[in-house]
C-alpha cells in the first residue's frame, strides 16, 4: 500500500519525533527527583545512548517507544510501506539486544522500560 502522505508531509511528521527529552523521559526524571534519586547523567556516551545513567552505580536506563522497539503489548504493524518499517524496527530490536549484551559485559546494569510503563505505572518504574 503506498503512503497516503506526500514526501514533504511524511518528512515533516518524522522530523517531529524526538529522540531526546521525550515526555516519557521527562516524566521518569521528574519522579526520580521526587523520590530523591539524583546524580544521574542524561544521554551519557555509552553503547546504545541510554536515556538516564547512574554512573557511580553503573546503571543504564532506556525508555523504549512501543512502536520503534516493537512492544509485545502495543506494537501494531504499519499499514503503509510495511517492508521498509518492519526492517527498520527489527534492526532496532536486534540492536537493543546487542547493546544490552555489551553493557552487561562491561559491568553495567541495564534497565529498559516501555514508554507505556512510564505513563501507566510510573511508580513501579521508579
Amino acid at each position: 500500500m503506498p503512503d497516503v502522505l506526500t514526501k514533504e508531509q511524511r518528512s515533516y511528521n518524522m522530523s517531529r519525533i524526538r529522540g531526546k527529552n521525550t515526555q516519557a523521559e521527562l516524566n521518569l526524571r521528574r519522579l526520580l527527583r521526587l523520590k530523591g534519586l539524583t546524580g544521574y547523567r542524561l544521554h551519557y556516551k555509552l553503547p546504545g545512548k541510554p536515556d538516564i545513567v547512574f554512573t557511580r552505580k553503573k546503571v543504564a536506563i532506556f525508555i523504549d517507544g512501543c512502536f520503534w522497539h516493537k512492544c509485545p503489548l502495543h506494537f501494531t504493524e504499519p499499514q503503509t510501506n510495511r517492508v521498509f518499517w518492519m526492517k527498520k524496527i527489527n534492526v532496532n530490536v536486534r540492536r537493543d539486544v546487542e547493546t544490552n549484551r555489551k553493557l552487561v559485559k562491561d559491568g553495567w546494569t541495564v534497565l529498559r522500560f516501555w514508554e507505556y510503563e512510564t505513563k501507566e505505572t510510573p511508580d513501579e518504574a521508579v
